[in-house]
């Protein structure tokens, strides 16, 4: 059965974020909340774990997965970004947007899409999951936690249990979050001259992209 970590909103036990540490080092997957809905997250670089993560979801490869980082600087190490794509990026994070980049080799080639090299990256504002990311040291593995053949991210950290408790290690329970899920923005058209291009309208307010 899935461990049940419940933890303070605003002042989250490092003590019940080191025991989740702990499991993502051991390549398991955890249910965690962020500021638009509850997501699954893994190591990087465990293939294991990843493939599990995509078989809760119910999506192939070619599906976006996303790397959670704690600020802009870390993001840059794991995407190509130019002047105008950072200018974007600073304007809107942290934040529930999604940012789809072209790679870089810090990404294993495995998670990235396996025809354009694109990677989705983000800087959630969540005050319990940037604890985690910041014990844990290194960005987060994620998708948005909604289950196959459904459309609504999951919000109930005690259902999540209950639906998945045989498949993830732990979920952190930090209290509910939006049902919304992330904002997401595909900037590679930037790096040849053109716009953004907007791939789902979610919680992130597009105006502060220019859309």
């Amino acid at each position: 059965m899935a461990q049940w970590l419940q933890v303070h909103p605003d002042n989250p036990q490092p003590r019940l974020l080191k025991q989740a540490v702990a499991l993502l080092s051991q390549g398991r997957v955890l249910a965690v909340p962020t500021d638009s809905s509850y997501a699954l997250v893994c190591h990087l670089d465990d293939k294991t774990a990843v493939d599990q993560m995509r078989r809760m979801r119910g999506v192939d490869d070619k599906h976006h997965l996303t790397l959670l980082c704690r600020d802009l600087s870390e993001l840059a190490l794991y995407a190509k970004v130019d002047n105008r794509q950072f200018r974007l990026l600073k304007a809107a994070t942290p934040g529930a947007y999604t940012f789809i980049l072209e790679a870089t080799k810090e990404v294993p080639r495995r998670v990235s899409h396996p025809q354009r090299k694109t990677i989705g990256l983000r800087v959630p504002q969540h005050v319990c999951l940037l604890a985690l990311l910041a014990l844990h040291g290194t960005p987060l593995l994620a998708t948005t936690l909604i289950p196959p053949d459904e459309t609504e991210p999951l919000n109930d950290a005690q259902d999540i249990r209950d639906r998945f408790e045989h498949q993830l290690a732990a979920v952190i329970d930090a209290g509910a979050c939006s049902m919304q899920a992330t904002t997401v923005v595909d900037l590679t058209p930037m790096g040849a001259g053109d716009a953004p291009v907007l791939v789902r309208q979610g919680g992130g307010d597009v105006s502060l992209l220019g859309l």
